[in-house]
């Protein structure tokens, strides 16, 4: 017998997580109703809200729907929400009934959106891989900013869900270095398996990095009339504001840094005053919701999300997956969250 109630995942207030049972919603005539079966969690992001360090102020996604509220407590959050559909409304084509799709959406057992904000997933992609697409969308975009060139040295800061599917996609190019930087031992080990040529511990200091990438002074490159060494291109994808510092040290003339990690309001302290006032360095702000203004003549969303999907059979990120919890076990998932390194936790919802 169909439930006449669903479930959500809410965050009344900072360190305050609860799974509160509402009415089932209908469809509207041009909307279908979803039955969840997973969804992923995302640490980084929802260890701030769950910790109350987002700015309450700002939209949680203004350019997805399920998302436009603000980030202010009571919270329902979550983004990355795979089921397959049970229920249409009556203007709906009766071919969605029962397909697969991906959505971005909360951590609710059962939700209702317009077809056009779903995404079809193909017979052989796994529910584990298509619960990752905001991550892999994610990593998409970080690589797209960068616009790595063959010969490259690249280095990547944090070996995080994004940052390990940021390597691999990086490692498909034909780079002259791919270098990774991370203080958990596993993930440097993951790193890699996933492409990567080497990975640092930050906590060993810079000497090492540095030494890899031939990195010496801007003046002393100019004196000697030497290639300008250094990576051509860092991501800072490792949530640890610190970590920028260290991101222009091994940062060449003229790279291009690539944020993509998300502070919250955590404080960012640089230091601007001295090599990085005299290389040129470009500071790029990377954020999945938009596309650079220069790549908006030919890529649209849509295009983008195609090249995610057709990624994930092969990338098979669902591989990454380090726990899943039942929905019902929320308060405890988000204390243990704030405590522990859970790599990429999901909600099983049956």
């Amino acid at each position: 017998m169909q439930s006449s109630t669903r479930h959500a995942v809410t965050f009344p207030a900072p360190r305050e997580v609860e799974v509160v049972e509402e009415p089932l919603p209908a469809p509207d005539s041009d909307e279908v109703r979803v039955q969840t079966s997973l969804s992923a969690i995302s640490p980084g992001t929802e260890r701030l809200i769950y910790r109350g360090q987002v700015p309450q102020a700002l939209a949680a996604d203004p350019s997805i729907e399920a998302l436009s509220g603000e980030l202010s407590y009571p919270i329902t959050y979550g983004y990355a929400a795979v089921g397959r559909v049970e229920a249409l409304g009556e203007d709906v084509s009766r071919e969605w009934k029962g397909r697969r799709v991906f959505a971005f959406q909360p951590h609710v057992s059962h939700f209702v959106a317009s077809p056009d904000a779903l995404v079809p997933l193909p017979d052989g992609v796994r529910d584990e891989d298509a619960v990752l697409i905001p991550s892999l969308e994610t990593a998409v975009t970080l690589l797209m900013d960068g616009r790595p060139m063959i010969g490259e040295r690249v280095v990547v800061f944090g070996q995080g869900i994004v940052g390990l599917l940021t390597t691999a996609l990086a490692s498909e190019f034909p780079l002259g270095q791919l270098l990774t930087v991370e203080p958990a031992s596993d993930r440097r080990s993951r790193s890699l398996d996933w492409g990567a040529d080497r990975s640092f511990d930050p906590d060993e200091g810079l000497p090492p990095i540095r030494d890899a990438l031939n990195v010496r002074s801007v003046e002393a490159q100019e004196v000697e009339a030497a290639d300008y060494e250094g990576a051509d291109l860092v991501f800072e994808i490792s949530g640890t504001p610190s970590a920028l510092d260290d991101v222009i040290a091994v940062a060449g003339y003229d790279g291009r840094v690539v944020v993509g990690s998300w502070y919250g309001e955590k404080e960012v302290d640089l230091d601007l005053g001295g090599r990085f006032h005299r290389s040129r360095m470009q500071l790029i702000s990377s954020q999945v919701s938009s596309l650079d203004p220069d790549l908006r003549g030919r890529w649209t969303k849509d295009r983008r999300m195609a090249r995610v999907v057709d990624l994930l059979d092969r990338l098979r990120p669902g591989d990454l997956i380090s726990h899943a919890f039942a929905q019902d076990q929320a308060p405890t998932v988000y204390d243990r969250l704030d405590t522990e390194d859970l790599f990429q936790p999901v909600f099983r919802y049956f």
